[in-house]
């Protein structure tokens, strides 16, 4: 179960929830199919509280909405992606621990 902190968004709801967004933003691009994407799913459920008014947690399925991946060269999953300002600033891709990932978000904004 997905928690309430984070935001689903779409190609249409992209540009509003991510590139006009107060706090910087954390996107999971992400596809049911994915394990590793399964296996960061609970850690990113956990940052999405930790982190609650610092940073906005935010997945987009890349098999719903291929569009935004593409615009981003999203070429492996889980790919994640910090925006800051509506520009990307930091990028990981791969499954990363729960540690490494504090230390990605903590970098980055």
């Amino acid at each position: 179960m997905s928690s309430d902190a984070i935001v689903h968004v779409s190609d249409a709801s992209f540009e509003q929830e991510v590139i006009g967004a107060d706090l910087p933003v954390l996107v999971d691009f992400w596809a049911p199919w994915c394990g590793p994407c399964k296996m960061i799913a609970p850690i990113l459920d956990d940052l999405a509280e930790q982190f609650e008014g610092k940073l906005k947690v935010t997945k987009l399925n890349v098999d719903d909405h291929k569009e935004t991946a593409a615009k981003f060269n999203v070429r492996g999953i889980p790919t994640l992606i910090i925006f800051k300002n509506g520009a990307a600033h930091a990028t990981k891709v791969g499954a990363v621990s729960k540690p490494q990932l504090v230390d990605f978000i903590n970098s980055a904004i």
